[in-house]
């Protein structure tokens, strides 16, 4: 049965509550539980989607697993039995939507890959021939696959919508070295993830990876390959040179563009069947990605 959690209030601890995770710190550690909360266009939708956070943790701890071999990543456990008194206290609540996890120093640009021209990526090709300042070849089409994966990094806005920016910028901003062992391993994960999901019948058209150090180390945080976090497209109905179906909330944002919204607070009650469409997709993306049914 589908259940709703819209947000958490754990006792005694210090919460920062974003889009989507309510983030308590436990000092060198962090407990993350993901809501059921769903944002499009920076605007948190009053309706949430039924198990969507169990459905985005689930699918980011396999992905952990799978990705482990090129990277480390900030996970300790999943397992409430192993986490402090508080969580194993409210545990009907967070179970299965909960990481325990290290506490880093979050770097301050979103990692994007890109393997196929779609959004804002498509629309700077269309105005200028670039996606971030990178030339491409003439005469691609919405949605092409792309020559070779693209790291087109972000900076990360406190309010408002992230700016893409150039990998220069990104250097400036982080650090040559850093800059580039990010842009590395971006492409890496994105590489090995696409190719998997490609035999399951999914393309991961982009992707945006959050990195941190913590005790000297890179690690990779937050979640990972979600559809929260990605553009997944059936591959099996895939064809260029118009906007592709997804597994991602792109189907919420495509019907918010149906409607009088000026994508400003307060977000519009999403309906029923939009709700529940959504969350089908997200199940779906779940079962295919790792072969397991999601109970």
């Amino acid at each position: 049965m589908a259940s709703v959690v819209r947000e958490t209030n754990l006792p005694g601890l210090v919460l920062r509550r974003g889009k989507v995770r309510d983030i308590y710190d436990l000092g060198d550690r962090l407990l993350i539980v993901a809501s059921d909360r769903i944002s499009a266009y920076d605007v948190i939708m009053p309706t949430p989607i039924p198990d969507k956070g169990r459905l985005l943790t689930a699918l980011s701890l396999w992905w952990f697993d799978f990705l482990s071999d090129v990277t480390e990543n900030h996970l300790i456990t999943a397992d409430l039995d192993r986490m402090p008194d508080v969580a194993r206290e409210h545990a009907e609540t967070l179970a299965g939507r909960t990481m325990l996890c290290r506490k880093a120093e979050v770097f301050p640009v979103e990692c994007v890959v890109r393997g196929y021209l779609a959004g804002s990526g498509w629309r700077e090709y269309r105005d200028h021939g670039t996606v971030c300042g990178i030339r491409l070849p003439d005469g691609l089409r919405e949605c092409d696959a792309l020559p070779e994966p693209l790291f087109t990094p972000a900076s990360k806005a406190e309010t408002g919508h992230d700016e893409n920016i150039s990998f220069e910028r990104a250097a400036d901003i982080l650090g040559d070295d850093v800059a580039e062992t990010l842009r590395d391993r971006s492409i890496a994960l994105y590489r090995k993830a696409a190719d998997y999901a490609r035999q399951r019948g999914i393309l991961i058209a982009d992707t945006k990876f959050e990195w941190g150090r913590a005790d000297g180390r890179i690690l990779l945080v937050d979640e990972v390959l979600t559809p929260d976090a990605s553009r997944f497209w059936p591959a099996d109905i895939y064809e260029p040179d118009h906007d592709q179906p997804s597994f991602d909330k792109q189907f919420v944002r495509n019907y918010l563009d149906t409607l009088d919204w000026d994508k400003t607070p307060p977000g519009p009650e999403l309906p029923g069947d939009i709700v529940n469409r959504t969350r089908a997709k997200y199940v779906e993306a779940y079962e295919r990605l790792t072969g397991e049914t999601f109970a």
